[in-house]
């Protein structure tokens, strides 16, 4: 799918390199949105992986511990190929059995109490640290890396979210439109399904914004997105707002569609209208998605938080911050321009 995405940096070559050589080239850490407090009906983990994915830790730690895996509270999903640390929460119950869990690649680094347990959603961003080898072009990856550290990264939704055939999107449009699947999806496909499709539609949005020099501009009509707060409001003077765009204060946001969503207005409205109209749904149809198409907006950039370039030998060790939800691999896309 990256292959269809125009790039912000698409005028730069490609730094040629390798990537996930090794999971050691992926590191990721969860940046909290709050520390456990040392009191209450919860047990915070502060769990570090290698070569598992977040799945399989939350199926593993819940066998040995003996609860329920929907008891096991997780902030995000992190990836398999990679070395990350994230917070998972078990209900307090059961913390004389965290010294017996036991799963190749996974060390629980420390233990904290806390009052509530731990949601989706619940951090504030991910710290990552990623390495290119063999780059053959440095001065390319440094002009990227620094127009991105400039202008913000696209926020694409990663090719992970659609699955390794590129079918969730499908699977989720058909179960928006009310119609049966080849294989009744179990309640974290059916979410997945439905959020892929989501994503595919807002992907779109940003495509055409990219296409037409816009995706860091204030339209008339554009639901924009305070960066403090995350509060939206819609844009009716763009002259006003766009002062607010440039220095990174508000971001103009793309459609989650869903019957809570903000609606846009103007001809950025009639852009996301076509949007469904192509697909052949309508915003009544994410009802049938209850509670998992609510519906709502993303922006259609993010900043690069402490972004840092060396050069190691042949190498490149980039880090940087992003928000939650936003993916590192589209860092690497606008560098590597690889597809």
């Amino acid at each position: 799918m990256s292959t269809e995405r125009p790039r912000l940096t698409e005028g730069v070559p490609g730094c040629g390199g390798a990537f996930k050589l090794v999971p050691e080239d992926f590191e990721v850490e969860e940046l909290p949105a709050y520390e456990p407090s040392g009191e209450g009906e919860h047990l915070y983990l502060w769990v570090e992986k290698r070569g598992r994915d977040t799945r399989e830790v939350v199926r593993a730690l819940a066998t040995a511990l003996g609860v329920d895996e929907g008891e096991v509270g997780v902030a995000g999903m992190k990836d398999r190929q990679a070395i990350t640390r994230q917070l998972l929460s078990v209900p307090a119950r059961a913390e004389a059995r965290v010294a017996d869990f036991a799963l190749e690649g996974v060390r629980v680094l420390w233990t904290r109490r806390h009052g509530n347990k731990l949601r989706t959603g619940h951090l504030k961003g991910n710290r990552f640290r990623l390495r290119l080898r063999g780059v053959k072009d440095v001065g390319a990856a440094r002009e990227s890396f620094s127009r991105l550290s400039a202008e913000g990264v696209p926020n694409y939704f990663g090719d992970q979210r659609f699955g390794r055939e590129g079918d969730n999107a499908n699977f989720g449009r058909l179960l928006v439109l009310g119609q049966r699947l080849p294989r009744r999806p179990d309640k974290f496909q059916r979410k997945l399904y439905l959020s892929a499709f989501q994503s595919r539609l807002f992907n779109q949005a940003l495509v055409e914004r990219l296409r037409a020099g816009t995706f860091d501009k204030a339209l008339l009509g554009d639901v924009l997105r305070r960066e403090d707060s995350g509060g939206l409001f819609v844009c009716e003077a763009p002259e006003v707002d766009a002062p607010r765009v440039a220095a990174f204060e508000v971001s103009p946001s793309g459609p989650l569609f869903g019957p809570k969503m903000t609606a846009a207005a103007h001809s950025v409205a009639e852009a996301e209208a076509k949007l469904l109209a192509d697909e052949g749904v309508t915003l009544d149809d994410f009802k049938r998605g209850g509670d998992e198409t609510q519906g709502g907006r993303r922006p259609y950039r993010v900043r690069l938080g402490n972004p840092s370039l060396e050069v190691e030998g042949e190498d490149l060790l980039l880090t940087f911050e992003l928000p939650k939800g936003a993916y590192a691999t589209e860092v690497l896309h606008e560098l590597l321009k690889d597809g």
